[in-house]
């Protein structure tokens, strides 16, 4: 006999509950649906046990079968295989009608789980709705002068109600959140259950917020911001009814402050949870959501209620001061700062009561208190500055009253932040991160067109600063030391270089970078990334690129590659130099700064982005300005060192191309010259003495890394031009004349002997040449023989010294040698 089927079930969930929950009064019925579901659960389970029993029984003759089976199988092969096949497939049958069942019994068992968890949701919404409205009923009943009496029993029933309406919040949380642990695929209960709750929440609240209002009304809230001593002109503070209450009145504020803490709480709570569902929005996702404390950002209710009554009496006085922001400013930081203990005294331990971890009585009254500021300043001050701004025509004007207004605010921001952090203990990274909420420059989070705004009006004070100090000729000088310009007796030695002296920049440099550094300061006191980074880059890092390409155009104006060289002109080109160094460094310096770091880090978030920019650039926020100065430098460097080795070769050209050829007819081969008391050439003295002035002049002038670095490839220069310029082959040396090379050779190299103590050593290819040319006629044909053979040629160079001629042009110098009479 087949076993009994199972009742079908509804199409889907959402059919079944439709169908046997119509209306609100189907409800009644629910405990008599779960005793049938039951009892169908109890039928299919002895289902079950039938099936499993005839299981057993079938499993048991088809074993028997299967013996015969095999028997078979072993008599008959060919046979065999077409039985095995059908004995397998009468054992699959029940298989799969097991598998079937399984699957329906999970799939009841499913609903079963889904249908309680209803009821019981349905059961604990049902109670936050009834509590809801029990408080909404009793609230015509409760009057002002009832809040304080001590024999009304008003409020302490409500504020139990609403305690009771907190608990029914936080445990249908739970459930929530052990559902979505555990069934994260039942999406549309959890949403349904949210909806109600948040239709319960949102009638709930203002309710509770109005309870609180009345009952600081009664408390003499909000007091008076004046007293008889400040009509006298004497200061005093504003009496705080926060301090002045009695214990009775004190511990009824005491719970309702409580109580609208733990129904911010439950919202907190719930705002997480739905942050963390798979179906959240990309704005709700966002990370800052997942920290509960996040959620209390903008302030706790019940501080937020004691702000509010403010709001009205110090608009009066804003009213009156809109072209004296500092008044407004000085107002907010008083009225703060006079409540200031009474909050800490008074909320900060009902705070700690209802463990809100992480929150400070003091930030929250400030951030209250900051908040009535952005208020008034968002729909007051601003909207007729940026007015004025588009309209007027004269930019002193406008520009004035908004420098003022923002160096306001910087002072403001942080007078409020030393009240928000007096008397607690924070680490740096961490009070940097909580205090981005007590700024007032959050103000341009919502205005980024007020924020460009700003940053224009500051880079063009900057720039208009600059235009005049630029416009002073002696801002682009440098005095150098006079100990500097006895000469060059001492060694260049300083090569750690960091204040504007060790780069002999002008002053202009200087007063470049510390304008730089105010804009940057400022941008400090804005609360986010984002805005950093717009700000820094609309002003000090275009501030600075337009005093950068200023200075390309002042070197690109010398020309130094297109005329003869002067001392003017090398001097000023020096001091462009130093001061593209001395900013190249500051830069540097500040690229390091964690600061720079993170907004690096933060403008290179697009992947592409970073896979464009080099591994060296990849977090320098200042990348592009340290290259424009590298490569400035590095460019007019190059032209000055073009410059000096072109005015060499001009003034030395016929006596490089008469070496070897005109000093035979001077000197007879078997006169002995004395090498010591030997002159330099005629032709050579008046190169050597420019090029002696030259070196000297920017050893004065430029920095020492620089100077080393130029004079250096001055050294490699001229060697590769004496040496490339001798006709080897074709001249023939006799001994008078490779003294008299010598001679000149050693004339060359004390001009660098100041500045290295072996300056051949950047000759090499001249000084490889003359050790060639002094060798001795015996060593020459033997050397020549070496060569000849081509083996081993560079082992038998490096024996004699000679590391930077090869072999070709070892033996065309030799051959330049006259030996013999």
């Amino acid at each position: 006999m087949s076993p009994p089927r199972p009742q079908p079930a509804a199409a889907s969930l959402s059919g079944f509950l439709d169908a046997h929950f119509i209306s609100a009064e189907d409800l009644a019925a629910a405990p008599a649906l779960a005793e049938l579901l039951r009892r169908e659960c109890e039928g299919l389970e002895a289902s079950v046990r039938r099936l499993e029993a005839q299981l057993a029984s079938s499993s048991a003759s088809w074993l028997a079968r299967s013996g015969e089976a095999r028997s078979g199988l072993r008599r008959i092969r060919s046979r065999g295989e077409d039985m095995a096949a059908k004995d397998e497939g009468e054992a699959a049958a029940p298989g799969m009608e097991l598998l079937e069942i399984v699957r329906e019994i999970q799939r009841i068992d499913t609903i079963r789980l889904y249908a309680e968890a209803t009821l019981q949701l349905e059961a604990l919404v049902g109670n936050l709705e009834d509590a809801t409205f029990t408080i909404v009923r009793q609230a015509p009943k409760l009057n002002l002068s009832s809040i304080l009496r001590r024999a009304s029993n008003g409020m302490e029933q409500k504020q139990e109600k609403l305690l009771r309406a907190v608990d029914a919040v936080r445990e249908i949380e739970q459930e929530l959140v052990k559902i979505s642990l555990s069934r994260p695929q039942w999406t549309h209960l959890i949403v349904a259950v949210d909806l109600r709750v948040d239709k319960t929440l949102a009638i709930l609240r203002p309710q509770a917020l109005t309870d609180y209002r009345a009952l600081l009304a009664a408390l003499g809230w909000p007091p008076s911001l004046s007293s008889p001593d400040m009509e006298k002109d004497k200061y005093s503070q504003v009496p705080n009814p926060l301090v002045l209450m009695n214990e009775a009145n004190k511990e009824k504020y005491s719970e309702s402050f409580l109580a609208l803490c733990a129904l911010q709480h439950v919202q907190a709570n719930r705002e997480v949870r739905q942050c963390k569902m798979p179906a959240a929005a990309p704005s709700l996702s966002d990370s800052k959501y997942f920290d509960k404390t996040s959620c209390f950002d903008n302030g706790l209710w019940a501080i937020d209620e004691l702000v509010h009554p403010i709001v009205p009496r110090m608009e009066y006085h804003f009213s009156k001061w809109s072209e004296q922001p500092e008044f407004i400013f000085a107002l907010v930081y008083k009225i703060t700062k006079d409540f200031m203990d009474g909050v800490d005294d008074i909320l900060q331990p009902l705070i700690d009561q209802a463990r809100l971890v992480g929150l400070s009585a003091k930030e929250s009254w400030v951030t209250g208190m900051v908040k009535i500021l952005l208020g008034y300043l968002e729909t007051q001050i601003f909207p007729a500055l940026v007015t004025s701004y588009h309209r007027s025509d004269d930019k002193l004007e406008v520009h004035s009253p908004w420098l003022h207004l923002n160096d306001q605010m910087i002072t403001f921001d942080k007078r409020m932040q030393l009240l928000a952090d007096s008397g607690i203990q924070k680490i740096a990274f961490i009070s940097e991160g909580l205090s981005r909420s007590l700024s007032v420059f959050s103000i341009y989070s919502g205005h980024s067109d007020w924020l460009q705004i700003w940053a224009d009006i500051e880079l063009n004070s900057a720039q208009d600063k600059l235009k005049s100090e630029m416009e002073d000729e002696t801002s682009w000088l440098y005095s150098i030391n006079p100990q500097d310009e006895l000469g060059d007796q001492e060694s260049t030695t300083k090569f750690l270089l960091s204040t504007r002296e060790d780069y002999k920049a002008p002053p202009v440099s200087e007063f470049v970078v510390k304008s730089a550094s105010t804009m940057i300061d400022r941008s400090h006191a804005l609360p986010n990334k984002g805005m950093k980074i717009q700000y820094t880059r609309s002003t000090s890092v275009q501030f600075l690129n337009d005093f950068f390409v200023v200075l390309h155009e002042r070197c690109e104006a010398l020309q130094l590659s297109n005329t003869a060289l002067e001392d003017e002109s090398l001097l000023r080109a020096s001091y462009a130099i130093n001061a593209a160094r001395y900013c190249e460094c500051v830069l540097r310096e500040w690229d390091e700064d964690t600061t720079f770091l993170d907004m690096a880090a933060h403008g290179n978030e697009n992947e592409e982005q970073i896979h464009k920019r080099s591994a060296q650039h990849r977090c320098s926020f200042f990348a592009d300005e340290i290259a424009f100065l590298v490569k400035l430098g590095t460019n007019f460097l190059e032209q000055i060192m073009s410059s000096i080795l072109i005015e060499f070769e001009d003034l030395s050209w016929d006596y490089v191309q008469n070496i070897g050829s005109s000093n035979e007819q001077n000197q007879s081969d078997d006169q002995v010259l004395d090498e010591e008391n030997l002159e330099v050439s005629p032709g050579f003295v008046a190169s050597l003495d420019v090029l002696r002035e030259r070196i000297t002049k920017l050893k004065i002038h430029l920095n020492s890394k620089d100077f080393l670095d130029l004079w250096r490839s001055i050294a490699e220069g001229l060697d590769y031009f004496i040496y490339s310029s001798i006709r080897w082959g074709e001249v023939k040396f006799s001994g008078p004349g490779v003294i008299q090379l010598r001679v000149d050779t050693k004339a060359l190299l004390r001009i660098f002997r100041p500045y290295c103590s072996r300056p051949e050593a950047f000759f090499p290819f001249v000084t490889d040449s003359l050790k060639l040319l002094t060798m001795r006629e015996t060593d020459v044909q033997y050397f020549l023989e070496a060569l000849k053979n081509g083996k081993d040629n560079d082992n038998c160079l490096g024996r004699r010294g000679l590391h930077h001629v090869d072999a070709s042009h070892a033996v065309k110098v030799l051959r330049s040698k006259k030996i013999g009479g």
